[in-house]
């Protein structure tokens, strides 16, 4: 069993700047008169290459559970080989071994409450004789540890084709890859075979406003976008308007994350919400956190922050394959409770998958696979 330890991721023509001009307009019906949207479509001339949205070339193709588990190879090194050289040697169970667990436990990120929980689960279980050795209670952390992942191993889940628009709301801070992540998405929707809408609803940046524009062109989509510093409410109205009168089966809006103003954020972030009720009651249907992995603890600030404002409905966590700190998923998992909706282990378009919790720990610990589904 411990032969694993040996081996070791343009313009709107005219600016709404208010509230209650955004709100009048959501009164009045989106399908009877066009929205006043500024629209980037589509074009049919490649698009210029652009260094930080380009995916690299691989040189092969790989199966997915190779790529997570290249892609976690920080983040085991940091948990579990240090958990093998930890059990390495020793048979017995005692409250120095528990005691070492705890803390090579906290020293991953896995958080104060998710290693509390796990600690006295094992240590019960010790108590009952289920676990005689070191070896059994290695194999008990392995489950306990996919047993708290389980809960929040929930894939997002679209309505029919022609039921749309599948409104999804993108919050996080600026940095930790929202847009990217909505480029990535929008192709896996398409591949299902659905219309993807896309709405540049942080007016603040304009690099953000253009990175949108050209994830648009590379996936042939449609942008709603205004110039910068535009009301971010309107940008919405206009946006879900648009998909709503073309028949649009997704409708996926970027937003800003400025937390060095965080009242004024999470007042905008409010009122795009507000707003998005306004034409459809159930809007939006998903309110996605983007986490980048490697900012660890502070992920869970981030979120307690994002939740303020609107109700987080689903996680991505990305950027796990640049850091150690992958523990932070089982911190996430334990006290947000949260559905984990995607993970990102590299750069290429395919690194973006749905979490699978099972498939998470098995990369983790870099146990074998059957990489057929992948």
């Amino acid at each position: 069993m411990f032969g694993i330890f040996k081996r070791k991721k343009q313009q709107d023509e005219q600016q709404t700047t208010s509230e209650q001009e955004a709100e009048r307009r959501s009164d009045e019906p989106a399908a009877d008169e066009p929205a006043r949207e500024s629209v980037i479509e589509p074009v049919s001339e490649p698009v210029p290459a652009r260094a930080a949205l380009q995916e690299k070339p691989v040189a092969e193709k790989r199966g997915w559970f190779d790529r997570i588990r290249a892609g976690l190879g920080k983040t085991r090194a940091n948990l579990t080989d240090g958990l093998a050289d930890l059990f390495m040697g020793r048979k017995q169970i005692d409250d120095d071994l528990m005691e070492e667990l705890e803390t090579q436990l906290l020293m991953a990120d896995v958080g104060i409450e998710a290693t509390t929980e796990i600690i006295d689960r094992l240590t019960e279980r010790v108590s009952r004789k289920e676990l005689k050795d070191s070896e059994a209670l290695y194999r008990a952390l392995q489950e306990e540890l996919a047993a708290i992942l389980g809960p929040v191993s929930q894939p997002l889940t679209l309505p029919p084709k022609g039921e749309g628009p599948f409104v999804i709301l993108v919050v996080g801070v600026n940095g930790v890859g929202k847009t990217t992540t909505i480029g990535k998405l929008t192709q896996r929707f398409q591949r299902e075979g659905r219309s993807v809408m896309l709405a540049a609803g942080d007016t603040f940046r304009a690099a953000a406003v253009e990175q949108l524009k050209v994830w648009g062109e590379r996936n042939d989509v449609p942008v709603i976008a205004q110039h910068t510093g535009a009301d971010s409410a309107s940008v919405i109205f206009d946006a879900v308007s648009a998909a709503k009168a073309r028949g649009v089966d997704v409708l996926i809006a970027d937003t800003a994350g400025r937390l060095h103003n965080k009242a004024h954020l999470m007042e905008e972030l409010k009122k795009m919400h507000r707003v998005m009720g306004k034409l459809d009651a159930s809007a939006p249907h998903e309110v996605m956190l983007v986490l980048d992995a490697g900012t660890g603890q502070n992920a869970l600030a981030q979120a307690s922050t994002f939740n303020e404002a609107v109700p987080i409905t689903g996680v991505t966590l990305t950027k796990l394959d640049g850091t150690a700190k992958g523990g932070i998923i089982f911190a996430l998992a334990r006290q947000l409770g949260t559905p984990i909706r995607f993970i990102g282990v590299g750069e290429s378009l395919d690194d973006l998958r749905p979490f699978v919790a099972d498939e998470f720990v098995d990369a983790l610990f870099d146990r074998e696979r059957d990489d057929a589904q992948a």
